[in-house]
């Protein structure tokens, strides 16, 4: 037993060292930006008198209005915004409890939403859409051993900052480009991630500085069962549900040349996975066995057991500006896969090219531009088929949907900046509306949609 306390402690002991050197990505997120809610740089307008404390506030307001100028549902011009309000309390500081750290924040949604409303496509296009709302968003403790070897978060958490997730997305606006159409749209109420995070935990430990595994259990429908929109059923975020058939989230993440000062390139690749142990409907069958789209058929879809899910996640910085560790040109790719039976999406993709800070006169400016491809399942397919074979011969088969997508980040000042971005909607909704839905078979156009996003971080 001795023994095994010295093990641990020298474990621990050696990870402090290489962990003072790791890049620092820990810190609690703001859904907005990315950033840290903890070391942002602002505009300086909110006091923190308590910091001194280990009490910190932050606030964050995103304003963009958004177009589409052809195809999709209908042409329409939105406004649209968010103001995110956080605390951070480090108690350690404020009652002496060692590494432990409370977070918590809530949203004010207000506006339209371009892709429920004027587009019905997948690939959403605004990471901040959602429906009008004052809503508590995350509210969780951190209890972290060692220097960050070990690191235990409990509350009502989001999954989308930690996994299945890449640094080189943050410029985008496209809410796929953070936690993905495959899950958005396959696990229950969204999964955890914006505008509904879900009670849970999630363990880190850091092995070596370079490899970290990752798991999280959350309950696995945040909003509950029932029909409808999931927000409406949670539209205050206080449902706290426990009793759900739970979300398991898993995640080994491997990081090269990662320390800070290191003259190399920093890169990453994660594998990861899902499991859910709920029921889920079959996206073809009936419960008697038939096709829904049949006349014979009982109008409830066929009942199955669970759903799974794998992730890949690659980055690599191409080139660093010297003497810098953040600017830079960096590149990502990640592909996704779950079963066809019972996911809309069976299969998911989207890469990228990050450009930070590549003129010394514009340190601070990013530009990206990426692709999304997000594929029907076959058995989602079937059932236009059969609708195509039962009631009009010129039904629309749904086949994917791709994204295309240009941003730039103009760095006003700090906690403040300009995104003026471009979005091609390739087959919204896979080309055409859910035969169930409420224009039932009509196609999709291709979509061309401008935006102009600002962010102020007060």
């Amino acid at each position: 037993m001795v023994q095994a306390v010295v093990a641990a402690s020298l474990f621990l002991s050696s990870h402090a060292f290489a962990q003072d050197k790791k890049t620092d990505e820990d810190k609690p997120v703001d859904p907005d930006t990315g950033e840290s809610t903890v070391e942002e740089k602002t505009l300086g307008l909110l006091p923190n008198p308590f910091q001194k404390y280990g009490i910190k506030f932050a606030a964050t307001y995103i304003g963009e209005t958004l177009g589409n100028i052809s195809g999709g549902l209908k042409q329409e011009a939105i406004y649209e915004g968010r103001l995110n309000l956080a605390v951070d309390v480090d108690l350690q500081k404020l009652a002496g409890i060692d590494k432990l750290t409370f977070h918590a924040n809530m949203f004010q949604i207000h506006g339209e939403g371009l892709s429920r409303n004027s587009l019905g496509n997948f690939l959403v296009i605004s990471g901040i859409e959602a429906l009008p709302s004052t809503r508590l968003y995350e509210a969780y403790f951190e209890k972290q051993w060692g220097n960050k070897v070990v690191s235990l978060k409990f509350g009502q958490l989001a999954a989308d900052s930690e996994f299945f997730n890449t640094k080189y997305t943050d410029v985008f606006t496209n809410a796929s480009m953070g936690w993905p159409a495959i899950t958005s749209l396959d696990l229950p109420s969204g999964g955890p991630s914006p505008p509904l995070a879900a009670m849970g935990t999630r363990l880190l430990v850091n092995i070596t500085p370079q490899l970290s595994i990752l798991g999280g259990i959350f309950d696995g429908n945040q909003a509950g069962p029932g029909p409808g929109e999931p927000q409406e059923r949670d539209r205050y975020g206080v449902n706290f549900r426990v009793n759900d058939p739970p979300l398991l989230l898993g995640q080994i993440q491997y990081a090269w040349n990662n320390k800070k000062g290191d003259p190399n390139l920093a890169g990453q690749i994660k594998f990861g996975g899902w499991r859910h142990f709920g029921s889920f409907s079959d996206l073809e069958l009936a419960s008697n066995g038939v096709s829904l789209a049949s006349p014979t058929s009982s109008g409830a879809p066929l009942r199955l057991s669970g759903d799974i899910g794998g992730w890949a996640v690659f980055e690599q910085k191409l080139y660093r500006v010297p003497k810098s560790d953040d600017r830079g040109i960096g590149v990502f790719a990640r592909v996704s896969g779950g079963p066809a039976d019972r996911n809309l999406i069976d299969f998911y993709a989207d890469a990228g090219l990050e450009l930070i800070g590549l003129s010394d006169n514009r340190p601070n400016d990013k530009f990206g531009i990426a692709a999304g491809y997000a594929h029907v399942s076959k058995r989602a397919q079937a059932l236009d088929a059969d609708y195509r074979a039962v009631v009009a011969p010129d039904w629309p088969v749904r086949r994917f949907e791709g994204l295309l997508t240009a941003v730039y980040q103009y760095h006003v000042r700090d906690g403040w900046t300009l995104q003026p971005n471009f979005q091609y909607i390739i087959h919204p909704g896979g080309g055409a509306t859910d035969p169930a839905g409420p224009m039932p078979g009509k196609v999709l156009k291709n979509a061309v949609v401008f935006g102009l996003r600002t962010t102020l971080k007060f």
